[in-house]
């Protein structure tokens, strides 16, 4: 019998924390809210639990502070919140670690297909895990088996989506991959799913990199493609 998926929410607007926690019971799982983040962490020191939903501005330490404070302890996976459409705050969140974004108002159901698609995707990596292999493009490397890229004997600090989307395009380095594609592959999205998240994890990547010869080059309309400078 599968164990059901816990989640913790931390909002502290008591209506946003009562429709996520409802919507999300109803699909089956386990959740606990929060009127704030220190409430939070506090509670997943002791039990940690297999998702979190932040709000960004809340009472006590922020949604990026705790975001911060998770990623010493845990990778577990962290979708942010917030009342503000910044790329600033977008941007801010994934660079700390967090898996995705929602700028409110948003539709709960969107939020709960977020949720199974970040379940999709860990389940799949557990798949993968016995895949030894060392992956080189240029003259950067990867080495599945430690989950770790190299450059000039330098490991780069990636974040997991960071790391998966830079191993998928390796793995795919003979070709343009579409935005879908990537979606559906790395962050388990479907296609009728609005999000950011490839295009902002490329930008962060290329920082990551851009001391290497490789190139993630856009290809206009419908993804990228890697190339040796």
């Amino acid at each position: 019998m599968k164990t059901k998926k816990s989640i913790y929410i931390a909002d502290d607007d008591e209506n946003i924390r009562g429709v996520i926690k409802t919507f999300l019971e109803n699909e089956g799982y386990i959740v606990m809210a929060f009127e704030n983040g220190d409430i939070l962490l506090s509670f997943f020191k002791n039990e940690p639990c297999d998702l979190i939903i932040l709000d960004i501005m809340m009472p006590g330490t922020d949604g990026f502070g705790i975001c911060k404070e998770i990623r010493t302890i845990s990778t577990v996976p962290i979708i942010m919140l917030t009342a503000r459409d910044s790329d600033l705050d977008y941007a801010t969140g994934l660079s700390l670690g967090s898996d995705d974004y929602f700028t409110k108002p948003f539709s709960a159901m969107s939020l709960v297909m977020r949720v199974k698609a970040i379940f999709r995707r860990i389940e799949f990596e557990k798949q993968s895990t016995n895949d030894t292999e060392r992956l080189c493009f240029g003259n950067v490397s990867i080495d599945t088996k430690n989950k770790e890229a190299v450059l000039n004997g330098e490991i780069l600090m990636l974040t997991p989506n960071e790391y998966d989307l830079l191993l998928y395009l390796f793995r795919n380095s003979d070709r343009a991959v579409s935005r879908d594609e990537l979606l559906e592959n790395i962050w388990g999205y479907q296609t009728e799913i609005e999000t950011r998240a490839t295009d902002d994890t490329v930008r962060r990547l290329r920082k990551k990199i851009v001391e290497s010869n490789v190139l993630i080059e856009a290809v206009w309309g419908f993804g990228f493609k890697l190339k040796v400078q």
